[in-house]
């Protein structure tokens, strides 16, 4: 509890600091340059394609006509563009996040190791393919078992139940492994996946849950289409915060939990005498024993 706790207020005081809102900033700039290069390059041609599709439709010709004779204007004309609009928009919402995202994890744990622990030795217990090989495959899981479970949707405590607890599990086993991927041995980061399985996967519910509130200011954005331009990019500014709060909440969690680990295996080994397998189980079982004392 400590070291939930701990890397907790770590981790928010953190996000304060300039270089990490600077890269929270960046989905913004990233988005306006997506959408400025849109807009000069195939605005005019998608607003005319979507203004033919609107009036090719044989149920709705009727309805623009009489839209039109009762505000005295070409409805097509007006609503194509906003059309064009809310269509574009998710889709370079979602590249620039993506782009950043996978941007960011790496220097906020480098920025956790620079600040908190610079002696922390480097193993590279992973490779940076290895890593987005299985972040995909992960998320594969995780959008199977989202549609598997639509139907229990419909009970109304589990919406609120399932998906956190399915994204929460997705969080935590990427950026645990992200987190430690740099510094920790495949054997250290099976160890300390295995003794701090619980609080990682709570790490990863409750980021889960605050991921859901993005999700908020952008369904009133679409409610309230005059705040459209200011409610969405406030959207995306707290998307990537909470995403940088994530990893530096794993970051701070995993490094630490890490020197810790060595620290028990360096004293384990310093009393057992000669080197060999045991220090190492020795300090893997207090781990977990302390893990689950009360």
């Amino acid at each position: 509890m400590r070291l939930l706790l701990d890397s907790f207020w770590r981790a928010v005081a953190y996000c304060m600091l300039p270089r990490v809102i600077v890269l929270s900033l960046l989905p913004l700039g990233l988005m306006v340059l997506l959408a400025a290069g849109f807009g000069y390059f195939y605005w005019d041609a998608t607003v005319a394609w979507t203004r033919d599709a609107l009036d090719a439709w044989p149920l709705l010709s009727s309805f623009w006509g009489w839209i039109g004779r009762l505000f005295s204007g070409d409805v097509t004309a007006v609503l194509a563009p906003l059309v064009v609009v809310f269509a574009a928009t998710p889709v370079i919402v979602v590249v620039s996040l993506l782009i950043v995202a996978g941007l960011m994890a790496g220097p906020l744990t480098a920025l956790v190791a620079h600040r908190r622990f610079p002696a922390l030795e480097r193993k590279k217990g992973a490779s940076f393919f290895g890593s987005v090989a299985r972040s995909l495959g992960l998320t594969l899981l995780a959008l199977l078992a989202l549609v598997v479970s639509m139907p229990l949707w419909l009970i109304p405590p589990l919406v609120l139940i399932l998906p956190p607890l399915i994204w929460g599990w997705l969080t935590y086993r990427v950026m645990s492994f992200d987190a430690l991927a740099e510094h920790a041995s495949p054997e250290e980061r099976a160890a300390l996946l295995r003794a701090h399985r619980l609080p990682l996967l709570c790490i990863g519910v409750l980021c889960g849950y605050l991921g859901a509130a993005p999700s908020i200011v952008w369904a009133s954005g679409l409610l309230f289409a005059a705040a459209f331009f200011v409610l969405v990019p406030l959207a995306i500014w707290i998307y990537t915060l909470v995403f940088a709060f994530s990893a530096l909440w794993f970051g701070h969690y995993c490094l630490d939990a890490l020197a810790q680990l060595r620290a028990q295996r360096g004293a384990a080994a310093a009393s057992s005498g000669p080197p060999g397998g045991a220090p190492a189980a020795e300090a893997d079982q207090a781990l977990l024993s302390q893990w689950k004392s009360p």
